[in-house]
C-alpha cells in the first residue's frame, strides 16, 4: 500500500515537471485562421456535424490569447455577411412577388412565399450563430467586452438587420405582411402561421439600444397607415349599403377579426391603436347615424323587439366616449315622441259625459242596446280614453323596462334618461294627475273582481310606478280624495284590503302627510259603522221613522266637500228620518253641526208600476224628484221649473239626474217633448207604462266622469290657492329653523322641501315672502337681499297674553 502511493505521487510529480506543449503557437495566425474561416464556411454550409468542436474552440481561443482578438471578430463578421448576402440573394430575392397578379389567392401564396424564405434565412442565420457563440465564448468573455463591441450573436443579429432588412427585401416584406392582413380582411383564408413567423423575426431585432424592434419601427405604422385607410373607407361604404342592425352585425365582427388577427400573428400592443382605428372610423363619426336610420335605427328595433341587435348597438356604444351620450340621447327622444303620440291621442277626449257608476247592473249588461240609453252608450267615451291613456303609458312603460333589462344590462344611465323622458312627457299632459286617479278609481270599482291578491298588488305597482312621474301630486291628492270618497259613501270598492294596500303603496311614495286625510276617511267609514249599529239599537227603544237611513259622518277636514253647494228640500217623509239620527247624534257628541250632504248618497226605493213592482237603486236627488211624481196621476206634468222650485237642486244637478231617469235606457219618468237633453222648457210625468224583466234595476247617474273645461279651472284654482298657503307655511317653517336666509337660498330651499307634492313657482315664492313681510312674518335686511324672520316676536306676545 505504501509502496504504491510513493509510485503515485512520484508519477504526478514528474508530469508536473514536464514542459508544457507549444505545438499551438508554433503554428501562424495566418494558418490558425485560415483552418478557423475553413470550418466556420462548413458550418453555414450545414457541415458543422464534420467539424470538431474542441478543435475550432482552440483556434479562437489562441487567436484572443495571443492579442489577435481583432482580427478573430472582424474576419467572423465578415464571413457572416457574407453567408447573409448568398442567402439573400439565393433565397430571398428570388421570392419576390411578381405584382401583375389580381387574384387574391396568387397575391397570398407568392406572399406566403416571400415570408417563408424570409423566415428560413432567418432560421439558418440563427442556428449558424448559436454554433459560433459557442466557439467564440472565449472571445465573447475577453475581447468583445475589453474592446466595447457588441458579442458575437448580437454582431449576428445587426448584420441580419443591415444585411436582409433593407431595401427592397424590407419593402417587399412589409407590402407582403400588408397584402396578406387586406387579403383576410376581404374574407379570403390566408396562412396566418407564415405571418406570425416573420412577425417574430422583426420583434426580435431591435433597430437601437432602447429595444425599439423593427416590428415597432416599419411594420406596425404601416398596418396602422393601411388600417386607417381601409376602414376609413369601409366605414362610409357599411353607411351606405348596410340598415342599422347589419352595420352593427358587421362593425362588431370587425372588431372580432382585428382582436383575433392581433392575437394570433400581430403584436399585442398593436392591438390598442388598430382598435382606436375602428372605433374612430366605425362608430364614433357614423353614431348618430346608424342610431337614427329610418326604418331600421333605434325606433324600429324597439318597435320589433330586436333585443339581440338593441343588445349588441349598446354594447359597440360603450366602446367609445361619446357613445352612452348619444345612446342615453336617442333612447330618451324616442320614449318622449312616443308619449307625445299618447298626449296628442288623449287630447281628443272631449268634455261628454259617462256613466256615473261603473259598476252596471245585470239589466245593462244584457244583449242588444236600447236607443234609449242616450250619452250612457253614445257619448265620447271620454272615460275609456282617459283610462287608455294610463294603460298605454304603463305598456310603453314595461316596453321600455325590458328593452333596458334585456338589451342595456340595467344601465343606470340609462335607466336616468328613461326616467327623465317618462316624466317628460307625462307632466305635459295637464290631465295627468287626474287619469291616474281615474285609472285607480276604475281598477278599485271593478277591475280587480276575481283578481289574486298578487295581481292586485301588480296594478298597483304599476299605476304607482305612473304616479311616481307627475310633479303635481297635490292635484293628483285632490282627484283621488274625490274619488275615493265615492267609493266609499258608495260602496262601489271592490276590496278593502286594495284600498289600504294602494294607500300602503302611497305612504311610502310621498309620506305620512299624504295620505294623513285619506286615513283619516277610512277611520270615518269605521266609525259610521259603529255608529250606524248604535243607531239601530237607539231605534229599538223610540218610535220608528218611516224610511229606514244608513248615515255616513264624515269629518269635514278629511273628505272632499265640493258637494256641499249642491242644496237640496227634502220631502217631509226624509225631514222626519234625518232628524231622528241627529237627535241621536247629538245626544252623544255635543257641540257638533251635521250638514246633510245629498249629492252623496243613494236610496233603494219600491216603486209601484202597472205591470208590476220594481226594486230601484237611485241617488238621494233622483228620490227626491221621483218622490213629486207619488202622488200625480198618470195625465198629469210637472214642469222643469216646478220641479226646480219644489227641490232646489242646482240646475247642473237637476238635468243630470232627469236626464239619467226620463233619457236613459229605464224610462222612469216620460219626456215632453221626448229627447235625449234636458231644458227649462220641457214637462215630466210618471211613466206608469215602464216594463223590465229585472226585478232590481240601477238608475245609473250621467256624470262627467272627466272634468270639463270650467271644472278643471274650478280644480286648477283651488289647487293655487292650497299650495300659496302650503308656500307660506313652508317658508315660515324654514325661517322660524334658520332664523336668517339670503332671497335665493330661501327660495331653493322651500323649491326643495316642496318638490314631493308640488313644483313652486319661484314668482309665487317671491310673492308669499312680500305677502309674509306685509304680514310682519319677515322683514327684508338692508342689503336687500335677505330676510330676517320676525314671528318669535309674536310668539312671544300671544305667550304673555295667555299666561298673565
Amino acid at each position: 500500500m505504501a509502496s504504491s502511493g510513493l509510485r503515485t505521487f512520484e508519477y504526478r510529480e514528474s508530469t508536473e515537471l514536464k514542459p508544457p506543449r507549444k505545438h499551438e503557437s508554433e503554428v501562424s495566425l495566418d494558418e490558425t485562421w485560415s483552418r478557423l474561416s475553413t470550418n466556420i464556411r462548413e458550418i453555414h454550409n450545414q457541415n458543422a456535424s464534420n467539424l470538431s468542436f474542441e478543435e475550432n474552440y482552440r483556434y479562437a481561443y489562441n487567436m484572443v490569447l495571443y492579442k489577435n482578438g481583432a482580427v478573430l471578430y472582424k474576419g467572423v463578421c465578415q464571413l457572416v455577411a457574407e453567408n447573409i448576402d448568398r442567402l439573400a440573394q439565393s433565397e430571398i430575392i428570388p421570392a419576390f412577388p411578381s405584382g401583375s397578379s389580381k387574384d387574391p389567392v396568387q397575391q397570398s401564396q407568392e406572399g406566403e412565399s416571400l415570408l417563408k424564405a424570409l423566415r428560413r434565412v432567418w432560421d439558418d442565420h440563427t442556428g449558424n450563430m448559436s454554433k459560433l457563440r459557442d466557439i467564440l465564448k472565449y472571445m465573447d468573455r475577453v475581447y468583445t467586452k475589453a474592446n466595447d463591441v457588441p458579442e458575437i450573436w448580437d454582431a449576428g443579429l445587426d448584420l441580419f438587420l443591415k444585411h436582409i432588412i433593407r431595401p427592397p427585401i424590407q419593402d417587399h416584406v412589409t407590402s407582403a405582411v400588408l397584402s396578406l392582413i387586406q387579403i383576410e380582411r376581404d374574407g379570403y383564408v390566408i396562412s396566418r402561421s407564415v405571418v406570425k413567423e416573420c412577425v417574430d423575426v422583426l420583434l426580435q431585432l431591435s433597430v437601437d439600444h432602447d429595444a425599439k424592434t423593427v416590428y415597432k419601427r416599419d411594420l406596425e405604422p404601416a398596418v396602422l397607415t393601411a388600417s386607417e385607410t381601409f376602414y376609413s373607407a369601409e366605414g362610409k361604404r357599411l353607411l351606405e349599403t348596410c340598415d342599422a342592425p347589419e352595420y352593427l352585425r358587421r362593425v362588431e365582427a370587425r372588431f372580432d377579426s382585428e382582436q383575433a388577427r392581433t392575437y394570433h400573428y400581430l403584436f399585442s400592443q398593436t392591438g390598442v391603436p388598430l382598435r382606436k382605428i375602428l372605433e374612430r372610423h366605425l362608430l364614433t363619426h357614423n353614431l348618430s347615424s346608424v342610431i337614427g336610420m329610418p326604418n331600421s335605427g333605434l325606433d324600429v328595433m324597439v318597435d320589433l323587439d330586436k333585443f339581440d341587435d338593441l343588445n349588441r348597438l349598446y354594447r359597440l356604444f360603450l366602446m367609445v366616449p361619446s357613445g352612452m351620450p348619444t345612446l342615453r340621447r336617442s333612447f330618451k327622444d324616442s320614449i318622449l315622441r312616443r308619449g307625445r303620440e299618447i298626449n296628442l291621442a288623449s287630447a281628443s277626449i272631449d268634455t261628454g259625459q259617462d256613466v256615473d257608476d261603473g259598476d252596471l247592473n245585470d239589466a245593462e249588461n244584457t244583449k242588444g242596446k236600447d236607443k234609449g240609453q242616450g250619452r250612457t252608450a253614445t257619448g265620447p267615451p271620454t272615460l275609456t280614453l282617459a283610462l287608455k291613456w294610463v294603460q298605454t303609458v304603463l305598456d310603453l312603460k314595461d316596453k321600455f323596462d325590458c328593452v333596458w333589462a334585456r338589451a342595456f344590462d340595467k344601465n343606470r344611465d340609462v335607466e336616468s334618461s328613461l326616467n327623465e323622458a317618462f316624466e317628460d312627457f307625462i307632466n305635459l299632459n295637464e290631465k295627468a294627475p287626474e287619469y291616474i286617479s281615474l285609472f285607480i278609481d276604475e281598477n278599485l270599482k271593478k277591475g280587480l273582481k276575481g283578481k289574486t291578491d298578487m295581481e292586485v298588488d301588480a296594478v298597483l305597482d304599476k299605476t304607482i310606478t305612473v304616479f311616481r312621474y307627475i310633479t303635481e301630486k297635490d292635484a293628483f291628492e285632490r282627484y283621488y280624495k274625490n274619488h275615493l270618497a265615492k267609493r266609499l259613501l258608495l260602496g262601489r270598492s271592490v276590496s278593502d284590503d286594495a284600498e289600504r294596500g294602494m294607500l300602503a303603496k302611497l305612504k311610502v311614495e310621498c309620506g305620512y302627510q299624504f295620505t294623513q286625510k285619506l286615513e283619516g276617511m277610512f277611520h270615518d267609514m269605521k266609525i259610521s259603522a259603529d255608529t250606524m249599529q248604535a243607531y239601530r239599537k237607539y231605534l229599538e227603544g223610540v218610535s220608528t221613522p218611516e224610511v229606514e237611513i244608513s248615515v255616513t259622518v264624515m269629518t269635514s277636514t278629511f273628505w272632499p266637500m265640493s258637494h256641499s253647494s249642491a242644496s237640496c228640500v227634502f220631502p217631509e217623509i226624509l225631514i222626519r228620518a234625518c232628524k231622528s239620527f241627529e237627535h241621536f247624534y247629538f245626544a252623544r257628541h255635543s257641540g257638533r253641526r251635521l250638514a246633510w250632504q245629498p249629492s252623496l248618497g243613494n236610496a233603494d226605493v219600491r216603486v209601484q208600476f202597472k205591470a208590476r213592482k220594481h226594486d230601484i237603486n237611485v241617488s238621494t236627488f233622483a228620490l227626491v224628484i221621483l218622490l213629486l211624481f207619488e202622488n200625480l196621476t198618470d195625465d198629469e206634468f210637472l214642469t222643469y221649473e216646478e220641479l226646480k222650485t219644489a227641490t232646489s237642486i242646482p240646475d247642473t244637478e237637476l238635468q243630470r239626474h232627469l236626464q239619467s231617469l226620463a233619457c236613459a235606457k229605464f224610462k222612469i219618468l216620460k219626456k215632453h217633448p221626448p229627447g235625449r237633453d234636458v231644458h227649462p222648457s220641457d214637462s215630466f210625468s210618471f211613466n206608469n207604462d215602464f216594463t223590465c224583466p229585472m226585478q232590481k234595476i240601477k238608475i245609473s247617474t250621467v256624470s262627467a266622469k272627466v272634468e270639463t273645461t270650467k271644472e278643471r279651472r274650478e280644480t286648477r284654482d283651488r289647487i293655487e290657492e292650497e299650495r300659496h298657503h302650503q308656500i307660506e307655511a313652508c317658508i315660515v317653517r324654514i325661517m322660524k329653523d334658520r332664523k336668517h336666509l339670503t332671497h335665493n337660498d330661501l327660495v331653493n330651499e322651500v323649491t326643495r322641501q316642496l318638490a314631493s307634492r308640488f313644483q313652486p313657482n319661484p314668482q309665487n315664492i317671491k310673492k308669499r315672502i312680500e305677502g309674509l313681510i306685509d304680514r310682519e312674518y319677515l322683514e327684508r335686511c338692508e342689503d336687500r337681499k335677505s330676510y330676517n324672520y320676525l314671528a318669535w316676536i309674536h310668539d312671544a306676545k300671544y305667550y304673555t297674553s295667555h299666561h298673565k
